[in-house]
């Protein structure tokens, strides 16, 4: 019982995550711009570095003050397809992001140990004040996404809407990055934002389902994540990643056993079909 006390909060906060970031990752995963969340959590990084370098206890200011500017940069990317790949140039902003956050945590005394809380979070000692205040934000954002959906579609499944839409998509999508990366690092956020998308675009292209298929494998991971690193006494956010991707992984497989007969089936119908026209010429 005092195991699931303590596990309580984590897990509501696995929920909250996943529900978000699926979300995302449905537009991400059409997008075809895998490692933005990844480039833009580490952009973010930045700011948290800052805040533990200047010893400045609110990090969600500074990691706020970032992710507006890697928003502002990532929502020239159209504008940049035909002058460079994107996904390389997304690639240049996380290394260099990556480089200048480890370029300031090496002024800080604790260096290392900030690195990896900007790594892995803190998602053992959430309070309910941190999760009450994640849920209002995801909760507006959210909404508002809802609300505008049509536009959000369009935007990522027919290219529409220009420059307006695009920055509101990367900088709402920030906003949820900045608070999210520092209630669970950036690893647990960049698989809650791909995998369970991906375990959904294994059984459709529907965005409704994938999200509902999404969300389902999420909290099962989770919870299964959750559950053994408190039995086994190891890192919460690194074995939740881990459980994440084996589900993918697993289901993956069964899908592509399951898909091989057909094929064959298939094969072997074109090769009879094949063989009658040949026949009959």
């Amino acid at each position: 019982m005092e195991a699931l006390g303590f596990l309580f909060y984590p897990f509501l906060a696995c929920v909250v995550l996943i529900v978000i970031h699926a979300y995302f990752g449905v537009h991400i995963l059409e997008r075809g711009i895998i490692f933005v969340d990844i480039a833009l959590a580490q952009f973010i990084g930045i700011g948290i570095a800052l805040s533990f370098l200047l010893s400045y206890e609110n990090t969600y200011v500074l990691s706020v003050v970032f992710a507006i500017l890697g928003a502002s940069v990532l929502s020239l990317s159209r504008k940049l397809e035909h002058l460079v790949n994107i996904e390389a140039f997304i690639g240049v902003l996380y290394i260099f992001s990556f480089a200048v956050s480890i370029l300031i945590l090496d002024r800080s005394p604790h260096g290392a140990e900030e690195f990896k809380a900007i790594l892995n979070g803190n998602i053992l000692w959430l309070t309910p004040k941190d999760i009450l205040s994640a849920v209002i934000l995801y909760g507006i954002i959210g909404s508002f996404h809802f609300i505008f959906r049509k536009k959000f579609l369009a935007l990522t499944f027919e290219g529409k809407n220009g420059f307006l839409w695009e920055f509101l998509f990367f900088g709402t999508f920030a906003l949820v990055l900045a608070k999210s990366v520092q209630m669970a690092g950036i690893l647990q956020v960049f698989s809650f934002l791909i995998i369970p998308a991906l375990i959904g675009r294994l059984y459709t292209r529907e965005p409704f389902r994938i999200l509902i298929i999404g969300w389902v494998a999420g909290l099962a991971a989770s919870v299964i994540g959750i559950g053994i690193s408190y039995k086994l006494d190891l890192p919460t956010a690194p074995m939740t990643v881990a459980s994440l991707s084996l589900v993918f992984l697993v289901l993956l497989v069964v899908k592509a056993i399951a898909r091989s007969p057909e094929k064959t089936e298939i094969a072997v119908a074109h090769k009879k079909e094949t063989a009658t026209k040949g026949d009959i010429l």
